[in-house]
């Protein structure tokens, strides 16, 4: 097994995560199966307590871990089917040696962080890296691992001590570092500055690691001679040091990295420059042209809770740029308040609310995704309400599907107080309630959560012809309520359709309104399942409805055909990063193909 450790210093946010990704695509391209680990230094067992504001989005695997959305571009770049276990956390390795600590599993010896958390962090980096994530069998070739956080950290420090211990027990030829650093350009000289990724070596190389190439982020190519001066002071060969600079979006970096030769350099230190193949990444680079090239726009108002932080809802953005691309069209984000489209809004902020219901109103297609809490969930039924009323294109994930039979049920069932249990536990109406499976005093992995089947119980409707017309489909889930089973016949009896169940019958996964162009709600959250190549099938539908181009219908459950490039003219996109954000900004203003009216997403 070969080994490659990203790891970052100088400033967090430089985008190890979209860095890790890309080499191991890279990697894949040559031919080599890549398996993937994410160390996150925080105390949490997992990300799913923290706060989408604090930590962005939590991305949901099928075995039902939540984890960092680093993960999630790791499945998107790679197309690979990741488990719990690929990201440890301070937490988790704490857990387990103070577990085997309960059990006298260390024979009465002192349990330090030096041998015993060390030795752990090694463990569980040997038995996941020889885990199969690629529907192949046996282990992969190469482990990109990412360490979170910046070389320094004092939350890092045993992962440092554990890494650089297991460089040396696993051989030079098997262990490969690269390291993501700063190089900033002061705009009073213009000129790159190199110590402070100078100085982020020096730390690396005093904590017992070394680095074998540099990943500089810079605003432009490095300088011939900002080369030179970083491979003297950073003793890292000329050749090995690559730039990553700012670009259209990111599926351009595994081509900078290709362009730099950046898999020989790791190719050469495995001693594999025989064995690996030159990289094919054909339909990767045609991709990547379409979407640079798309001019013809499709507006999606998002409504949420989180409009501040794009971060909360990273994995729909995705599934929504792979759709768009696909049906080559340039998306255009437009980022609605729920809270604004209420009427206390019209009230206290009527320019707020003018300009919220203008978004709405301007908008192709409307989507309503997950969250929790009671916030905003009035603005998001009006949003519902106006695009059920108007035929605009709607998509409900989780709380999204909620919403829409909550709307449904007050507006046409005469139900005015209808209501969820999680918002209101008296309604005489609760058209959404807690199901068993969950815990109401416990926050953390207690709810129903990981890949669930969704058996079709009406195969002419426009969910199952856009999944392939298949019997049934797995899909991610994460939520805790679920609408209530016996209030169905009412519902339906008035013109719902719940398409989506359980095997049970007694869980709606998919609602659609069959007399709308496109209306449909889910339970599971489809995102999470979307790659660039593959895009989500409801995500196709929206997109597709949208564009008014109701005919395109995936084949092969939801997989997108090989592109075409057909795309013309050049678009520019006005999103600017998030301050603090994992973001390859690009230089004309545009980030990963997608307009928006918010402050950035982070990659």
């Amino acid at each position: 097994m070969k080994y490659v450790l990203v790891t970052g210093g100088v400033v967090s946010g430089l985008g190890k995560g979209v860095t890790a990704s890309s080499i191991g695509l890279l990697l894949q391209a040559c031919g080599l199966r890549v398996t993937s680990i994410k160390i996150d230094p925080y105390l949490n067992t997992d990300a799913g307590t923290m706060s989408p504001f604090e930590h962005g989005e939590v991305f949901v695997l099928d075995d039902g871990g939540e984890v960092d959305l680093d993960l999630g571009n790791y499945e998107r770049f790679l197309d690979l089917t990741l488990t719990r276990d690929n990201n440890i956390t301070t937490g988790k390795i704490y857990q387990s040696v103070i577990d085997k600590e309960r059990k006298g599993d260390y024979l009465g010896k002192t349990v330090q962080v030096v041998p015993h958390i060390t030795d752990a962090i090694q463990e569980w980096i040997e038995r996941v890296a020889m885990v199969p994530v690629d529907g192949k069998e046996g282990p992969a070739d190469v482990c990109v691992i990412e360490l979170g956080g910046t070389i320094g950290d004092i939350e890092s420090m045993p992962f440092i001590e554990a890494l650089g211990q297991f460089s040396y027990r696993v051989g030079r030829e098997n262990f490969c570092l690269i390291h993501v650093s700063l190089v900033p350009v002061l705009n009073v000289v213009g000129e790159q500055k190199t110590k402070p990724t100078q100085h982020s070596v020096r730390v690396l190389r005093g904590q017992g690691l070394t680095p074998n190439i540099l990943a500089c982020r810079s605003t432009k190519p490095l300088e011939e001679n900002v080369k030179a001066k970083l491979a003297q002071f950073c003793h890292v060969p000329a050749e090995n040091i690559v730039t990553l600079y700012d670009v259209p979006n990111i599926w351009h970096i595994p081509l900078l990295l290709r362009d730099q030769k950046a898999h020989e350099a790791i190719l050469k230190g495995f001693n594999l420059l025989g064995v690996a193949r030159e990289p094919n990444l054909k339909e990767w680079t045609t991709r990547t042209e379409i979407s640079a090239n798309l001019h013809d726009p499709v507006r999606i108002a998002m409504v949420g809770k989180y409009t501040g932080l794009s971060d909360a809802y990273l994995s729909v953005l995705k599934a929504l740029l792979h759709a768009s691309v696909s049906c080559r069209r340039k998306l255009v984000v437009d980022w609605v308040a729920a809270g604004d489209l209420e009427d206390v809004t019209a009230e206290e902020a009527p320019e707020a609310y003018k300009a919220a219901w203008d978004l709405l109103k301007g908008a192709d297609g409307v989507l309503v995704p997950g969250g929790f809490g009671d916030r905003g969930v009035q603005g998001k039924i009006l949003a519902a309400k106006y695009a059920r009323e108007n035929k605009v294109p709607y998509l409900g994930i989780c709380l999204g599907m909620q919403i829409a039979v909550i709307e449904y049920a007050r507006s046409v069932l005469g139900m005015a107080d209808a209501n969820s249990t999680e918002f209101d536990s008296e309604t005489t109406s609760p058209c959404v309630i807690f199901m068993p499976e969950g815990s109401k005093t416990h926050m953390g992995g207690t709810m129903r959560l990981g890949s669930r089947r969704t058996y079709f119980k009406v195969n002419d409707c426009k969910s199952a012809k856009l999944y392939g017309n298949v019997a049934s489909v797995d899909e991610r889930h994460r939520h805790r309520y679920e609408v209530n089973p016996d209030m169905i016949s009412q519902l339906e009896n008035a013109g719902l359709s719940f398409v989506g169940r359980d095997e049970t019958g007694r869980r709606m996964e998919i609602v659609e309104l069959p007399t709308h162009p496109y209306f449909v709600g889910v339970q599971f959250h489809p995102e999470f399942k979307s790659r660039p190549g593959k895009p989500s099938a409801l995500f196709l539908g929206l997109i597709s409805a949208a564009c008014r181009q109701p005919n395109t219908i995936p084949q092969n459950n939801g997989h997108l055909p090989k592109p075409v490039a057909n795309g013309t003219s050049n678009g520019h996109v006005t999103v600017k990063p998030h301050q603090n954000g994992h973001a390859f900004k690009p230089s004309n203003g545009s980030l990963n193909g997608v307009y928006s009216n918010c402050n950035g997403v982070r990659f």
